[in-house]
């Protein structure tokens, strides 16, 4: 598949993991791999998954006042239970649950009218297909798993047969999902690491998709087939190569769980998204609905305010690139398209001054972004090819009560230094 361009200016997406789990809020999936909860007591949660608040309308009017530019829905999880109609499986939202309806065609209609991008999660693995734990890899990623009977046959009773038949089966809900609802943007996989590539036959698979989806982009979970990278929870030291998304949890749960209130704060999300996109990335911000459709207090104030302070200084944002590598600038950076423009994110209110170092050159003009507030600002001199600082003054009481944005314009692209100095 081929990357969109759409994607690398996105910035900001919305993860929303929405399922049974959501009734009692148990956590989704892992709680039956792992045997904390008996896999009946889990799936009888699906008897009170009722959808009766859900409106994906007011979902996208949150969404698009996040500043999000794209949306992703757990249309399966690990435990098998999809959001749609299924004509190999009774185990859906449509048949399964007092529901009754398919989830994902309004959620696609919703999201278009406000014009954010689609994406759709699925999920290779199912701990519930009798034909799933039928066959192991040759290596066995995370060995602590490797005695589970929901993801492995034992050794010695591998059965290829019923894995073949659970590929047919797998095949068939993903092409479900890829003819129903129209173009899709972004196609969003996990659950790989449980078999080898060829196992999963992701190359055959990658192909399909190429005939149902060809605009569609594909997270890096289907090995070399994927567009992007997707690393989790924890911003990169080193930001991966090309275009990536950092998938994180607002709070600690990937879906909604009513202990939970380890919520990040607002300083905390803006600083995020600031240093994932000065980075290069995407920042894919995970929710959870509870069982009736609806989202918390918590969550969406939190959106809201995230949103506001993108709309601010969305020309910091919409569009750019990575800022300045580390060293140069302590705190996040982005530069506009042509490199003429360089935006500071200052996390903490500004004492006295910035320094910027290693950028050759010295900008005509420095502001607050926001304001038409003029920084004034000087050059220290530089030797050889080696640039000196930069400071810019910053006044007492001259900051966002957030983050703060200073704007660097300067005549030529930015040049920067990026040697040892001189020896």
């Amino acid at each position: 598949m081929a990357m969109q361009q759409w994607f690398p200016a996105a910035k900001l997406g919305i993860f929303i993991h929405w399922g049974v789990y959501s009734v009692d809020g148990t956590g989704e999936s892992w709680p039956i791999f792992l045997g904390t909860i008996p896999y009946d007591t889990y799936m009888a949660q699906a008897e009170r998954f009722t959808a009766e608040s859900y409106d994906p309308r007011q979902w996208a009017e949150l969404f698009e006042a996040a500043g999000a530019r794209y949306a992703v829905l757990t249309a399966r999880h690990h435990d098998g239970v999809a959001l749609f109609d299924s004509a190999v499986s009774d185990l859906t939202t449509v048949r399964g649950t007092p529901a009754g309806r398919d989830l994902i065609a309004p959620y696609v209609e919703a999201m278009r009218e406000r014009g954010l991008r689609v994406g759709l999660y699925f999920s290779l693995s199912n701990w519930s297909h009798p034909d799933y734990a039928s066959v192991r890899p040759d290596t066995i990623k995370h060995p602590e798993h490797a005695g589970n009977r929901m993801a492995y046959a034992p050794a010695d009773q591998q059965d290829p047969w019923a894995w073949q038949r659970f590929l047919k089966f797998n095949q068939a809900q993903l092409d479900e999902l890829c003819t129903r609802y129209g173009p899709l943007d972004l196609l969003w996989f996990d659950g790989e690491w449980e078999r080898d590539p060829e196992q999963w036959q992701l190359t055959r698979l990658s192909a399909q998709l190429e005939r149902t989806q060809p605009v569609a982009v594909l997270n890096g979970r289907l090995s070399e087939h994927g567009d992007y990278a997707t690393p989790e929870q924890g911003i990169p030291i080193v930001p991966p190569t090309g275009p990536w998304e950092l998938c994180v949890t607002m709070n600690d749960s990937w879906g909604w769980q009513p202990q939970d209130d380890n919520h990040k704060s607002v300083r905390q999300l803006v600083r995020l998204f600031a240093e994932v996109i000065g980075l290069g990335g995407n920042l894919l911000l995970a929710i959870g609905p509870r069982e009736d459709g609806t989202f918390t207090p918590e969550q969406s104030e939190r959106l809201r305010a995230l949103g506001s302070w993108i709309r601010r200084h969305e020309e910091a944002i919409f569009p750019t690139g990575a800022g300045l590598p580390p060293g140069h600038f302590h705190g996040a950076s982005t530069l506009s398209i042509d490199r003429h423009t360089l935006y500071l994110f200052a996390f903490d209110p500004p004492v006295d001054f910035l320094e910027v170092r290693g950028v050759r050159g010295v900008p005509r003009r420095v502001t607050m972004l926001g304001t038409d507030r003029q920084m004034r600002f000087r050059a220290t001199p530089g030797i050889e090819d080696v640039p000196g600082m930069l400071y810019v003054d910053v006044p007492a009481g001259c900051s966002d009560t957030l983050t703060t944005v200073f704007k660097l314009e300067y005549d030529q692209p930015v040049d920067l230094y990026r040697g040892a100095g001189r020896e």
